[in-house]
């Protein structure tokens, strides 16, 4: 699939690795559908695409809402007719604490937003890509979607759950001429990740620093390529050796 003039959504888009995947893809000529509920991060994630000579829209949306995922899965077939990328990407952190006390409204919003948004953007977006016979997603897991991850229980349920999704699709879909994969990052230098410590050499893994958002969406262009093409189902870590 020649990435040029295709069409991609990326979700998460106003900040971090979603601003990051936006504008490479769109600097390798895709045509961008930003969504983002935060419509002030969105909004500069758009001008920046537009400045660096790239076209695309901004659509504001709740992923944990079935009728906003709807709603932009069908403003971006009224405006492109098709979707040939998806980077299932938005979530949400929570304030890190212990299994007994991590209160139950956090619990519901990190799995409506990490877990639920991701599989009502593929509920969605899959549907296109079926009649489509062809697509690709990317869907954001994390590293503590595959280890313990303490004081974060809520957003390593979540995470690990995204890892199933991905697994179950990619077996549902791949025969389908649709691949589907999830990155998982480990600390990475974010919004999100703003008001945690991030100098902890041990937690960093053996590189001793945190990602760069483009470090990571550098794989994620790689990923959505078609020299990635044997790819489906794959888990793919960026994380600095953290989990080896």
């Amino acid at each position: 699939m020649p990435l040029k003039n295709s069409v991609a959504v990326i979700t998460g888009a106003g900040s971090g690795i979603g601003r990051s995947v936006s504008l490479k893809l769109s600097e390798k000529g895709m045509l961008v559908v930003l969504v983002d509920y935060d419509k002030k991060g969105g909004e500069e994630t758009l001008h920046l695409v537009k400045e660096n000579g790239g076209e695309g829209i901004l659509i504001q949306a709740d992923v944990s809402k079935g009728s906003d995922v709807e709603r932009y899965v069908s403003k971006t077939i009224e405006e492109f007719g098709r979707i040939d990328v998806f980077f299932n990407n938005a979530g949400v952190l929570g304030i890190p604490s212990l299994l007994a006390d991590y209160s139950e409204e956090t619990f519901d919003r990190i799995i409506a937003v990490n877990l639920k948004g991701s599989f009502l953007g593929l509920k969605y977006v899959l549907k296109v890509m079926e009649e489509q016979q062809s697509g690709v997603i990317i869907n954001t897991a994390s590293t503590a979607g595959v280890q313990s991850t303490p004081f974060l229980g809520g957003y390593s349920a979540s995470k690990h759950g995204v890892v199933g999704l991905t697994k179950t699709a990619a077996a549902e879909y791949g025969p389908k001429g649709i691949r589907i994969n999830a990155i998982c990052p480990g600390g990475v230098v974010t919004n999100m990740t703003k008001d945690m410590d991030m100098s902890d050499p041990v937690q960093n893994g053996p590189l001793g620093r945190p990602a760069s958002p483009d470090e990571i969406a550098n794989v994620v262009c790689f990923l959505v390529s078609d020299e990635a093409s044997y790819m489906n189902g794959s888990i793919v870590t960026i994380d600095g050796g953290l989990t080896a």
